[in-house]
């Protein structure tokens, strides 16, 4: 394994870490990172009342799922990042993972959020020096796929 690759592995570590561990809103998610690869961002959300939208039918909130979306896109944008800067210090890329911020999110609700828990997949469209944008869908564990969602973010 190069230097290089052995630099990007260890940011990985540091997004997931950061993504699972340190965003306190994903706590309350319980967001749990399945990978964090280039083009290959998965995110599990298990099913609780607390996120219930429609406690009668136990269907997820629609800001649960806007939420899902918008974590995985922005956990993809910053894979991106990772990429783009792999050859910069570490401090230097971390910053600029940190300035990240959702500019415009778009969700399309296709199913009702029912299921035990859900994945949220993700990948870039385009990552600039300014501007990405990322598409994720957002599947039950019967693989129904229940809403997508394209977000543009800043870069910084």
């Amino acid at each position: 394994m190069t230097m290089k690759n052995r630099k990007f592995d260890e940011l990985v570590r540091f997004l997931k870490e950061t993504y699972e561990e340190r965003v306190p809103f994903h706590d309350i998610l319980k967001l749990q990172v399945v990978s964090l690869e280039e083009d290959n961002v998965c995110v599990k959300v298990e099913m609780r009342k607390e996120l219930f939208g429609n406690y009668k039918y136990e269907m997820l909130h629609g800001g649960v799922i806007a939420s899902i979306l918008d974590a995985t896109n922005g956990a993809v944008v910053s894979v991106g990042v990772v990429k783009k800067m792999v050859d910069k210090p570490f401090e230097e890329i971390k910053e600029q993972i940190f300035k990240i911020g959702t500019i415009d999110l778009r969700i399309d609700f296709l199913k009702p959020g029912q299921g035990s828990y859900f994945l949220s997949t993700g990948f870039t469209l385009r990552i600039g020096n300014k501007i990405a944008v990322a598409q994720s869908s957002l599947r039950n564990d019967k693989d129904i796929l229940i809403a997508s969602g394209t977000g543009t973010y800043l870069l910084g």
